[in-house]
Formats: structure tokens, C-alpha cells, sequence
């Protein structure tokens, strides 16, 4: 599980860094040279070969960043200070970031994400191997369909449902009367509805509204968000079976958790 401490760490310190990574990141030929130096410390000719950036821009840059105290010379190869090391490593942390927004931006725009909590946004970064499920003309319950199928197929069913549903209320009952392990959060304002029909011992409640749908399995993560006209966009999911998401997931349930006590 991921140390959510140096993240409160990281994000408290944001301001006193931001300049700096902005220094670092609003240039794509820094950019550059700062990622070939962080694989490893090299000679202009070298980063000229793999960069394939000009000697003068190259010069140019790296004498910047020397006077700045991000690189410096030993021996005619450059190295990154230990310091730089850790804000290039944030800021690749950043591109991944971004590549996943750009690349799931249908089920992020207009979407309420500011439901899910800052430590767990922090750590987007670590969603991996993540897929954007849609449905279409030709399948309108797709979306549902998909959930109850990883229902189904599951050991044991951490869940935040933001609504009641008939179907996943009865397969996650199945799942009970199977010994499988359940546990369940649900708004305040249907817990009633939740306890009556729901044979989960584990179910608890939150206050919050119009928060975020989350699944979570012994193999795979769901995630769905509500919109900003306040609806639940039953038309997309975000879904992986890979253990680094599925940590996240997991980092996101208890997060929510723990704002919710």
C-alpha cells in the first residue's frame, strides 16, 4: 500500500517546489535533456545522439540549468543533482499523469472528479493498463452488464455505490451466502434501503452526494463518475485488472474512508 504520509508530505511542500518543476517542465528541450540524464549521466555528444537536439540548444540549456544548481560537470559528462533527480521524477510522474487524462478524457470532463479524495488524485499516476468501457447503440446496459459480470466472478468485493441497484444488491447478497468477503459503503441518505435489503454484514454509510461509483475485486477495479449536471453517467467506466490499479483503488477506498468517518 502506498505511503499516503509522504504524500501529505509532498503536497503540503507543492509551493515551495512548483516554481522550480515549472522551470523544469515548460521546456520541451529541458525536458529532454533532463530525462536522458536521469537514465544517466552523459557527454554533450552523447545526449546530441539520443536527443538529436542541436549542440548550441543543448549548450545553451545545460548552462542554465549548471548556473540553477540542477546539473552539474565531472569529467566533460553532466549528471543531475540528487535534488533535480527527485522533481524529474515527479515531473515523469506528471507526463504519465497527463497521458492518462488526455487518454480518458471522455469520462473526465465534464465529470465530478473532485469527489475523489486529494491523496488518491495525487497518486493517479499509478493507474495502470486502464480501460475506458463504453456503451453504444447496440448494447445500452453494457456498463451494468460488465459490473455484474465481475461480480460474478469475484473472491471477495470491496465497493462505494453512490446509488442502489436491484442487480448488484443481489449479486453482492449471492456473494454473502457464498462466505465470500463483502463490504460495502453507501450514502446516508439510502442506508436505510441498503440495510433492509442487503444481507452484507460490512456496510457502512457516507454523508457526501454525487460521489464516484468504485469496484473493487480480488482481480480487477471499476470506476465511474457522476457528471456535473449531478447524474451518474451509467455510459462509461474505467476499469483494470492490473495490481498497480487495483492498489490505487484500494488506496482510494480507504481514503475515502477515512474523510468520511
Amino acid at each position: 500500500m502506498i505511503n499516503l504520509e509522504n504524500n501529505e508530505n509532498y503536497l503540503k511542500s507543492y509551493d515551495s517546489i512548483s516554481e522550480e518543476v515549472k522551470y523544469l517542465a515548460n521546456s520541451i528541450i529541458r525536458l529532454k535533456i533532463l530525462a536522458t540524464l536521469f537514465e544517466c549521466p552523459l557527454n554533450m555528444k552523447d545526449i546530441n545522439s539520443i536527443t538529436s537536439l542541436s549542440y548550441s540548444s543543448i549548450s545553451s540549456n545545460l548552462h542554465n540549468l549548471e548556473l540553477k544548481g540542477h546539473v552539474y560537470r565531472e569529467h566533460n559528462k553532466y549528471f543531475l543533482s540528487n535534488s533535480t533527480k527527485l522533481k524529474v521524477r515527479q515531473v515523469l510522474k506528471l507526463g504519465n499523469l497527463i497521458t492518462l487524462l488526455n487518454e480518458f478524457f471522455n469520462i473526465l470532463d465534464k465529470h465530478l472528479v473532485c469527489m475523489i479524495p486529494i491523496h488518491s488524485i495525487a497518486e493517479l499516476y499509478l493507474l495502470n493498463n486502464v480501460c475506458l468501457i463504453e456503451s453504444d447503440g447496440v448494447d445500452a446496459y453494457k456498463i451494468y452488464n460488465f459490473i455484474e459480470k465481475s461480480l460474478d466472478d469475484a473472491e471477495e468485493v470491496k465497493c462505494i455505490l453512490p446509488f442502489f441497484h436491484e442487480n448488484f444488491n443481489d449479486k453482492l447478497n449471492d456473494l454473502v451466502k457464498n462466505n465470500k468477503k463483502v463490504e460495502v459503503m453507501a450514502p446516508l441518505g439510502l442506508f436505510e434501503v441498503f440495510d433492509e435489503k442487503s444481507e452484507i454484514e460490512k456496510l457502512s454509510f457516507f454523508s457526501s452526494e454525487k460521489t464516484f461509483l468504485l469496484i473493487i475485486t480480488n482481480e480487477s477495479m471499476i470506476l465511474g463518475l457522476f457528471k456535473e449536471d449531478g447524474s451518474f453517467d451509467q455510459n462509461r467506466l474505467l476499469t483494470s485488472k492490473n495490481i498497480d490499479s487495483i492498489n490505487w483503488a484500494n488506496n482510494l477506498y480507504e481514503n475515502f474512508k477515512i474523510e468520511n468517518k
